[in-house]
């Protein structure tokens, strides 16, 4: 199994991806979120001068906010600096486009998005559909570096429902998904994968398909608790990015959460609630995936721990990912908390990567 970070971008960070290429680690995925972080390409662009192993891409680039020509234009940009070690992550946009309060793309956008990249990111013809227009566009100037399409650039489409994963199964070099609970479960998402790719005949057992999971990991030293500070100080901020999306999909779709969220779900709701609803958008996702709002502490329970990251021994977790190994998974990408994220990724190195 491989093993990725995924990255805040961050133009003023590089050293953490320096770091992670130094320790093992097979790509670098960096988020696309201009209204938290900083801008991805530009992060990718500076990691691109600065490493030589490490593969680059976006963790996941998003569909609503950069037309496919742009999408295309970038990261062949990006390639022309990493020549083959480039990637593309796509997805329709959860939070990068709920923090500017809008909903994501729906599934037949991303499709639609999808084919019109595919052929840009070879360099070749595609029609890009705009102002009620079928235009026949590619890149005209592809010589003399400006970018790079020879190399070929994976494109690794992001899926958490059914509807997406068959959009992944059909139409990407590979999948992003949310970490699958058990094996059993990544053996049920490559089925709706594998729902996709029917539809144009593919068969992704023998192809050389690849899936990451998006998730942290925490090795908990003897006799550690589950919900000691070192371990909140490292996934907290992932326990919480989980809180958020699922109220974004209650108010949105009315789906109530269940399991682990049940407990502290009154609670948060009462206390985002006291947010104006006209702002409470740029309130929602504070401090997504990097820290933990202090107000929100609360709710980092065991069970919410437990339920959105991986905690464990070092044998349970080198036993759980060997089983998800069997099952088909390919790499986990992590994203601890910013502030611990050097302590975090060195941890995993040391104690379990050599295992797996």
């Amino acid at each position: 199994m491989d093993f990725g970070v995924c990255v805040a971008s961050h133009v003023n960070d590089i050293d953490y991806i320096v770091r992670a290429e130094e320790l093992g680690y097979s790509h670098a995925w960096c988020a696309d979120s201009q209204m938290l972080w900083s801008d991805c390409y530009a992060t990718l662009a500076l990691a691109a001068t600065r490493t030589s192993r490490i593969r680059l891409g976006t963790g996941v680039a998003i569909t609503g906010t950069r037309p496919a020509p742009i999408t295309a234009g970038s990261i062949a940009t990006i390639n022309a600096l990493a020549p083959g070690r480039t990637f593309l992550g796509l997805g329709a946009g959860n939070t990068a486009m709920r923090v500017m309060g809008l909903p994501p793309d729906r599934v037949r956008d991303l499709e639609r998005y999808v084919n019109t990249l595919r052929p840009l990111m070879r360099g070749e013809e595609g029609i890009y559909h705009a102002k009620g227009r079928d235009i026949p566009i590619r890149h005209v100037m592809p010589d003399d570096g400006f970018v790079n399409f020879k190399e070929e650039i994976p494109l690794y489409i992001s899926g958490f429902g059914p509807k997406s994963l068959a959009v992944a199964g059909k139409l990407g070099d590979g999948a992003v998904l949310a970490l699958p609970a058990d094996p059993a479960v990544m053996l049920n998402i490559k089925h709706m994968l594998q729902t996709g790719a029917n539809q144009v005949g593919r068969e992704l057992d023998k192809e050389d398909y690849y899936t990451t999971a998006l998730t942290t990991i925490v090795v908990l030293d003897d006799g550690e608790a589950i919900d000691s500070d070192r371990v909140k100080a490292e996934c907290g901020a992932m326990a919480m990015a989980a809180i958020h999306y699922s109220y974004e999909q209650v108010r949105n779709f009315g789906r109530q959460p269940g399991g682990a969220l049940k407990y502290v779900w009154d609670d948060y709701v009462k206390m985002i609630e006291s947010y104006p609803e006209e702002r409470r958008h740029q309130r929602i996702h504070a401090g997504h995936n990097c820290y933990v709002i202090p107000e929100e502490e609360r709710f980092l329970t065991p069970d919410v721990l437990r339920a959105s990251a991986m905690i464990g021994t070092r044998d349970e977790l080198i036993d759980l990912l060997q089983a998800l190994d069997q099952a088909g998974l390919n790499q986990v990408m992590v994203l601890p908390n910013f502030d611990t994220r050097f302590q975090s990724i060195e941890r995993l190195a040391r104690d379990v990567m050599p295992k797996v």
